[in-house]
This record gives C-alpha cells, sequence and structure tokens, in this order.
C-alpha cells in the first residue's frame, strides 16, 4: 500500500533534514474478519530545501495483508547537520491520520501525488507515432520509398526498447531493479534503434545518409514528447528549488518544488526538432547525413548541459567534458560541410 503526509517547508533557513514514521494497522481483511497486522517505517528527506513551499512524501508498505488499514504519520525529529549554519528549524508539523485499502503493487509503485498513472507510455507512444509520420513526410519529399522505410523503421524502433530495457538494467543494478517494471534509458534506445536503421537501410537498399537526415526530426520529436511524459511520469526529475520558476513535480517519492529539467529538454528537442525540419525541405547537403550528425549532435550536446540540474547526480568524473567537447565538434563539422558544401 501507499501513504503520503503533507507538510511546509520551512520558510528560510538552510537545508535540513526531514523524517516522517508511518505506522499502520489493519482494521479489516477482504471477507470482513478483523484485522490485527500492523507496520511501522520511517521514511527521511535527507535536504529539505526552505522555501519550496507545500512538500508532499510517499511511503511504500510491500507485502501488507490486504484489506483496510488505518494509518498514522508523525513526524520526528531528524539529526542535526553539523555541517549547517544553523540548526534546523524547530517548527511543529501536526500529525496525520488516515484510513484506506491496499493495492496492485505495481499500480502502487507509480502512484503519487502530481504523478499520472500511464502518462509514460502514452506520451511515448504518441512521440512514435507522430515521429514516424514527420519521418515518412520527409523522406517523400526527398524521394525515398516510404514503404521499405516505414518497415525498417518499425523494427529499430522495437529493437530500440529492447536497448533501452537492457540499458536501463546494466546501468540501476544495485537498485536491482524487476525486469518487467523496470524504466527505460533513451541512450539504449538511441544506440540500438539508429545501428538497426542503419543496417535496415542498407539491407533495403537505401540511402543511409539521406534514411539518417529524414529521421532525425521524427527522433527529435519523439524525444521531445516523450519528455513530457517523464514528466508527467515522475522520471528524471529536477533539483527541488525555492525559485518562483520552479514547477511543483515528484519522483514518486518527494513531490515538490523542482527545476523543470524534463521540460527544459523537451523545449530544447522541440526547436531542434523544427530546426531539422526546415533543413531537410530547404537545404540538399554535400554529404548526406550532416542533417542528422547536426541535429544529434546539437541535442546531446544540450543533453549534457541540463544534467546537472538533475536530482541525481551522474556517476562520472570527466564523462561530460568528453561527450560536451565530442558533440560540439561533431555539430562543428556538420554545420561547415553543410555550409561550405553548399
Amino acid at each position: 500500500m501507499g501513504v503520503t503526509y503533507w507538510f511546509d517547508a520551512a520558510p528560510t533557513g538552510d537545508p535540513y533534514p526531514m523524517s516522517v514514521r508511518f505506522t499502520g494497522r489493519r482494521t479489516s481483511g477482504p471477507d470482513g474478519s478483523v484485522g490485527g497486522d500492523t507496520f511501522d517505517l520511517v521514511q527521511t528527506i535527507p535536504r529539505v530545501t526552505p522555501g519550496t513551499g507545500r512538500i508532499a512524501v510517499t511511503a511504500r508498505v510491500p507485502k501488507v495483508a490486504p484489506g483496510e488499514w488505518s494509518v498514522t504519520a508523525t513526524p520526528v525529529v531528524a539529526a542535526t547537520d553539523p555541517s549547517a549554519a544553523s540548526p534546523p528549524p524547530r517548527t511543529s508539523l501536526p500529525s496525520g491520520a488516515a484510513t484506506g485499502s491496499t493495492g496492485f503493487m505495481p499500480v502502487v509503485n507509480i502512484r503519487a501525488p502530481g504523478v499520472r498513472l500511464a502518462a509514460w507510455p502514452s506520451l511515448v507512444v504518441l512521440g512514435f507515432l507522430l515521429g514516424v509520420v514527420v519521418q515518412l513526410l520527409a523522406a517523400s519529399a526527398r524521394g525515398l520509398p516510404t514503404g521499405r522505410l516505414l518497415a525498417v523503421s518499425i523494427v529499430a524502433s522495437l529493437l530500440g526498447l529492447v536497448g533501452a530495457k537492457v540499458y536501463y538494467l546494466l546501468t540501476h543494478r544495485t537498485e536491482k531493479p524487476d525486469p518487467l517494471t523496470a524504466g527505460m534509458s533513451i541512450q539504449g534506445f538511441v544506440v540500438v534503434a539508429i545501428s538497426v536503421l542503419l543496417l535496415g537501410s542498407w539491407w533495403a537498399g537505401l540511402s543511409i545518409g539521406q534514411v539518417l537526415d529524414v529521421s532525425a526530426p521524427g527522433l527529435l520529436l519523439g524525444q521531445a514528447i516523450g519528455r513530457l511524459g517523464c514528466f508527467f511520469g515522475g522520471c528524471c526529475v529536477g533539483r527541488p528549488t525555492a525559485s518562483r520558476w520552479g514547477v511543483w513535480s515528484s519522483d514518486r517519492r518527494v513531490g515538490v518544488r523542482r527545476i523543470p529539467v524534463q521540460l527544459l529538454e523537451s523545449s530544447v528537442a522541440w526547436v531542434i526538432a523544427a530546426a531539422t525540419v526546415l533543413a531537410v525541405l530547404w537545404i540538399d547537403p554535400a554529404v548526406d547525413g550532416m542533417l542528422f550528425l547536426a541535429g544529434f549532435g546539437t541535442y546531446t550536446f544540450a543533453r549534457q548541459l541540463l544534467f546537472p540540474l538533475r536530482a541525481v547526480p551522474r556517476k562520472t568524473t570527466h564523462g561530460t567534458v568528453v561527450v560536451l567537447l565530442v558533440s560540439g565538434l561533431v555539430v562543428a563539422a556538420a554545420v561547415g560541410t553543410v555550409v561550405l558544401g553548399g
């Protein structure tokens, strides 16, 4: 079952830890029998940012007996951070009590204030469909056979989903996620989907460079729409912030005003997608494939700049600098080839 406690962050001061103790007692079973089972757990937010306003912390209790439960949430005093300039505020937060029933755990795991059920898969599918439409329209404008391209693109996308799942599992091994319910990583999708697209285009007798160019706008459009799914689905969240430009959102555990990094990345992808569409329609590069490299190189560069705004820090020391350097050089080379070739 899942339970949520709401509270207001301190208006001013230093960041401080916050803990909430959830205790529950089963009052009845599905057959109307009297309960008696209990649970007791503590959820801690290591760093509450003052001035962020209303905050929701959600706890999930696995493997509890089914039925109706009575739950109490009580704020507890967290340990003071010795490095803080001032102690955490001693404001008195009230306890909360509610009753509710248990639910299907895979659904409970993704339910939280600010999270919309099925938002991520729905928007990813929408992004895929619109991306394919844009790809085929661009291919038709370039005189490419759309039937063969559609077949190759569908196979590439399906295998790309497998790559996205495998990449996520490989990069989150310490979390030991369930392979069926674990998330996906866009890096795995791009690597596998583009590789299959290249091989499939060669096998189908299509110009690989032209296929890449007409596919770039659709891929970027799909990413722009998919990032909206991340925002409403509670993944890839930004850091908490007290800024007026922050947007209230949740990572499925803590709902708070955050830097809207998913919306920023979506906006970047929209702009680059629009630019690549115009480029495909108006520019005939001397070397095919350069429009793809310019578009995806620009997106990769911008994505690296946004990574530090995420709530979960990256586990790399020099990776960001290396990717920024490589993607910047790729963009410069691709744009230079297009301009000089034109």
